[in-house]
């Protein structure tokens, strides 16, 4: 897969951001990888800067992080903070001392097994190694030829950044801040492509807005209405009126009730069907011997005679 020139942009342009923010860190003497468990201590006065380092037995284990004056107490706190693997009692000791490059101090930890250990955040008690302030004096007298070696240094290194920004090869930064102004302006006609187009169909835009007004409006009639016809009364109540349709089914289907008993009742079938051949016999005989049932409408009796049979 190509890298595009926008992508080697953002990746340079990362880059730097990060290595400033390490780079800053570094030289307040913070490293941003290494695990730290954080310690106070307090002295009459302040012979240390944010770049001194906490030694054990002439070993770098930590670095200060924060210098603050008690206006309570008079003393300076000074936080220090050393790597977690490193385990020490509380009754161990910060000791002040001069560790002899350029005339710095450093903070070096005496350590002590008896007692419990500490934890991160404990205040140690501090001590000064005699001679100290002796020393301090004498080393003020290199200051001025410290800064100007200092002041050299600065200056060769904006003079090394300054040969990067006017680099003219293809991989210079100045061709590539040229590439990004070349993009942000691909960006600006993008964007001017896109109000032209809403421009053009503003009015087509406007009607469709229109339009879906006037549909959610119809739906909220609809829906108003569908509320108000009390559509949920009626499903009640037919599905109340299914409720006896059924129960009555299981009734004529359990026998119960006159249609039930007519349904399910054999004999009252069998009387049923004997009554109506008993019928139509009675019928077919009134046919056939009329004058057999005179004697009923008569006032006179009478009597009965058998038919001649065939």
């Amino acid at each position: 897969m190509k890298i595009t020139k926008e992508i080697k942009t953002a990746i340079l342009v990362l880059l730097g951001i990060f290595l400033f923010i390490f780079g800053y860190n570094y030289l307040k003497g913070q490293n941003l990888f290494e695990p730290k468990n954080i310690y106070y201590t307090e002295f009459d006065y302040n012979a240390l800067s944010s770049s001194s380092v906490v030694t054990v037995k002439g070993n770098q284990v930590g670095k200060i992080q924060d210098i603050i004056y008690d206006y309570k107490t008079g003393k300076t706190r000074t936080a220090f903070s050393v790597n977690e693997q490193l385990k020490f009692s509380v009754n161990s000791k910060v000791r002040l001392y001069e560790t002899g490059l350029m005339g710095g101090n450093a903070l070096a930890i005496i350590i002590s097994n008896d007692g419990e250990l500490a934890k991160p955040g404990d205040v140690l008690e501090s001590e000064i190694q005699v001679g100290l302030i002796t020393s301090l004096s004498k080393n003020f007298s290199g200051l001025s030829t410290d800064l100007n070696a200092t002041l050299k240094s600065t200056d060769t290194l904006l003079t090394n950044i300054n040969k990067i920004v006017i680099d003219e090869s293809d991989a210079g930064l100045k061709r590539t801040i040229a590439e990004l102004n070349a993009t942000l302006k691909s960006f600006k006609n993008l964007a001017n492509s896109l109000n032209t187009v809403v421009s053009e169909n503003d009015k087509n835009i406007t009607s469709i807005l229109d339009n879906f007004k006037t549909t959610s409006n119809d739906l909220a009639v609809m829906t108003s209405e569908l509320k108000e016809a009390k559509v949920g009364n009626t499903v009640e109540s037919l599905n109340a009126t299914l409720t006896n349709v059924n129960s009555l089914l299981t009734n004529l289907n359990n026998g119960e009730g006159s249609m039930g008993k007519l349904l399910k009742d054999e004999t009252l079938y069998q009387n049923l069907e004997g009554a109506t051949k008993e019928m139509e016999a009675l019928l077919k005989d009134i046919k056939l011997h009329p004058k057999r049932y005179f004697r009923i409408l008569s006032k006179k009796e009478i009597p009965y005679q058998e038919s001649e049979t065939n």
